[in-house]
């Protein structure tokens, strides 16, 4: 038990009602509650008394990190100031709560004519394309004393101040329905209601054709491939992706979640910094109304793993998913040889002339700036947080490791295949040979494989319309190369 203020020793003839202590104990339930609370408090104390709560709930426990952030978020605070808040309350008690107001608060100590002239710069710096931060516009408020002379002008937290109520209004404006405070929540076309909470809980799917020219192993311009990425709806971070020239199906989007659920290794070529550590298995899948996401592929996929599919309501509900595209195309795309740009009316004509990328370089090239970069990058909403980094927070249990055979059955690309008398299949103009293989010559089997990758293909036999995994099975020649199949 805690007191709410400094506790007195209580005099023998005093009753029990007379005491007009604050405390905060623990219930039967595991909650802290208060008691012997006045009627009512200020809505400021009572906020900090229920930010104490929720703290005091997860002491001791690995999220009182997160939790703690979560209350500066909401009082307005920075986590030191949390921290002071509370070191404050265990000492003086709920009389420590209670901010001291000024005598002059409220009062204006900034001319209006200022207050106009940075609403309005920032308001003019932000119109149409242009994009103006609080940091520049405070420059030009420097700039405008010292062109009339004046030595004093609005500090850079007075004009950060004045500009908190545009920011707040632009903030709001960006966020979609679903946001509840910092809340987010996502709603499906089947009438879902899903509360965001933890890493894992949902992804999202989408493809994009990237402004992007790549060449084969000769220079010959191959076109635009197609990017399908997997991002996790509580991080941002990029669970997995797949690039190719194949346009969007079920098959391309079996194998992005593929590359998502798998533990993902490279090797040096790849020249990786960091190490891509996501992994799992999602609740809800949450996509667009495409028919790629609504083929009887994908359902089969999801069913067999456990995956519950659900479809936006409506586009705009895309943006955490389409968001990436962007930000690849201003931070990435655009620094690699034979970037067309994304206005179809603006395209550079060098484009043709400077592309030199392969398919395979251009992956070696996307996965390190996944890797080392974006999945790196601070999180807008946690900005002392990495995207990574609230992902493997927001873990909520030791995940499950699913083996590369078991996801063969419901996510690689299926054909079928006679074995020949000596043991060997005819695949894609290629000859594949196979531990034990000859013993099912003159049967037809079933061959997965991926296709960016088809020098190793998987056989399966199909008994009592279930698949049972036979051998793999290697093309001959090609044991230790690559070769795609796009």
């Amino acid at each position: 038990m805690y007191p709410c203020q400094p506790s007195k020793k209580r005099e023998d003839n005093m009753a029990p009602e007379a005491e007009n202590s604050l405390v905060l104990r623990e219930n039967v339930a595991g909650e802290w509650e208060i008691i012997n609370a006045p009627l009512e408090l200020p809505g400021e104390v009572q906020q900090q008394i229920e930010a104490i709560q929720k703290l005091l709930a997860v002491q001791g426990t690995e999220r009182y990190g997160r939790v703690q952030q979560q209350v500066a978020q909401q009082l307005g605070i920075s986590v030191r100031s949390v921290q002071r808040l509370l070191k404050r309350w265990r000492e003086q008690g709920i009389a420590s709560l209670p901010r001291q107001k000024r005598s002059d608060r409220g009062a204006a100590k900034t001319s209006r004519e200022w207050q106009e002239f940075i609403q309005k710069t920032y308001q003019d710096g932000n119109r149409g394309s242009r994009k103006m931060s609080r940091a520049q516009v405070y420059l030009r408020v420097q700039a405008q004393a010292e062109a009339n002379g004046v030595k004093e002008y609005p500090s850079r937290p007075t004009v950060y101040r004045i500009l908190r109520p545009l920011l707040k209004q632009q903030q709001q404006q960006k966020r979609t329905l679903g946001w509840r405070g910092e809340q987010l929540k996502v709603n499906s076309r089947e009438g879902l209601e899903i509360d965001i909470e933890w890493s894992n809980q949902v992804w999202q799917i989408d493809h994009t054709q990237i402004d992007l020219l790549v060449v084969d192993m000769s220079g010959e311009i191959l076109g635009r491939p197609w990017l399908t990425i997997v991002v996790d709806t509580y991080s941002r971070c990029i669970m997995g992706m797949h690039i190719g020239f194949d346009a969007p199906s079920a098959a391309v989007v079996c194998l992005a979640l593929r590359h998502a659920i798998l533990p993902k290794q490279y090797s040096s070529a790849y020249e990786l910094k960091q190490s891509w550590g996501t992994f799992g298995l999602p609740q809800y899948l949450y996509t667009d109304g495409g028919k790629d996401f609504r083929s009887q592929h994908l359902e089969q996929v999801a069913t067999e793993l456990g995956i519950v599919l659900c479809l936006r309501r409506k586009p705009s509900d895309g943006g955490i998913v389409e968001r990436p595209f962007g930000t690849f195309n201003r931070e990435f795309f655009c620094t690699v040889p034979g970037y067309t740009g994304s206005n179809v009316k603006e395209r550079s004509d060098k484009a043709e002339s400077e592309a030199c990328v392969t398919l395979v370089q251009l992956e070696q090239m996307l996965v390190r700036y996944i890797v080392d970069h974006y999945n790196q990058a601070l999180d807008a909403r946690m900005a002392t947080q990495s995207r990574i980094a609230r992902w493997e927070a927001g873990r909520m249990a030791q995940l499950p490791l699913l083996g590369e055979r078991e996801l063969d059955i419901c996510l690689m690309r299926r054909d079928r295949r006679v074995v020949y008398r000596s043991g060997y299949i005819q695949f894609a103009n290629l000859t594949y040979q196979g531990e034990h293989l000859a013993a099912y010559a003159g049967e037809s089997v079933i061959i997965r494989y991926n296709p960016r990758d088809i020098t190793t293909i998987y056989i399966y036999q199909l008994l009592e319309s279930k698949e049972v995994f036979l051998t793999r099975a290697h093309a001959m020649g090609w044991e230790t190369e690559i070769l795609s199949y796009l």
